[in-house]
């Protein structure tokens, strides 16, 4: 279960764009959070994913309440979740080729001798050929850049998917083919999603039930706040 209670959360200590909010969900199950540009939303999704320490509020995962935020999270904790946020282009760092980018989690937790059989079996399922592979991101497409996100957030079997509307650059087929990724992982693993975003039509059909903003119990985040 990952479970966040009374979350205060932003950037300035005295303007929070995230204020009172909680939500719950469940392993296997697909929640989408609807709201407004600007609602707080994504920083809530950052909260959720360990990545933004809250001002206040606790974030419980699988019963165990979280000890540290980003490179301070136990191992354990913070290799629960894969990522994927809406602009892939500055989610990747352009020096690296799109294997290399799809291996960098399994290089920081040092499981390298993993790295070609994850590649083997992720490339194809996300719709990545060898040359695609062997490109840098200036060299391919945000849809295939968002391709190759999408294999990184999935190459530790994470247990909790976290997407901050990761199609919203994207055109239609390749939104298809991402979300059937998505749901083709969750639905083998067990894993937990968490899919932000405004499309309330993509969303419902996504998702097994959305939560709009103001069912967080949360106030209206400041103009800005993603």
């Amino acid at each position: 279960m990952l479970e966040l209670r009374d979350i205060t959360a932003g950037y300035d200590r005295r303007a929070p764009v995230v204020r009172g909010a909680s939500l719950t969900i469940a392993p296997g199950e697909a929640v989408g959070l609807l709201g407004p540009s600007g609602c707080g939303k994504s920083t809530l999704a950052r909260v959720a994913a360990l990545l933004h320490r809250p001002d206040a509020g606790t974030v419980t995962l699988d019963g165990t309440p979280a000890k540290g935020w980003r490179h301070r999270a136990p191992r354990a904790q913070r290799t629960a979740f894969g990522v994927l946020f809406q602009q892939p282009r500055l989610s990747a760092d352009p020096r690296l080729r799109l294997a290399d980018l799809i291996a960098e989690p399994l290089r920081a937790t040092g499981r390298t001798s993993e790295i070609p059989a994850r590649l083997e079996e992720l490339a194809p399922r996300v719709g990545l050929t060898g040359d695609l592979l062997a490109r840098r991101p200036h060299e391919v497409s945000d849809g295939q850049l968002q391709r190759a996100c999408l294999a990184r957030a999935l190459v530790l079997r994470p247990r909790w998917l976290i997407c901050d509307e990761m199609t919203a650059m994207l055109d239609a087929s390749t939104t298809a083919a991402l979300v059937a990724v998505v749901e083709s992982y969750r639905c083998e693993s067990g894993a937990g999603l968490l899919a932000v975003g405004h499309d309330r039509t993509l969303l419902s059909r996504w998702c097994d039930r959305t939560v709009g903003w103001a069912e967080l119990g949360a106030e209206t985040g400041m103009p800005g706040a993603a």
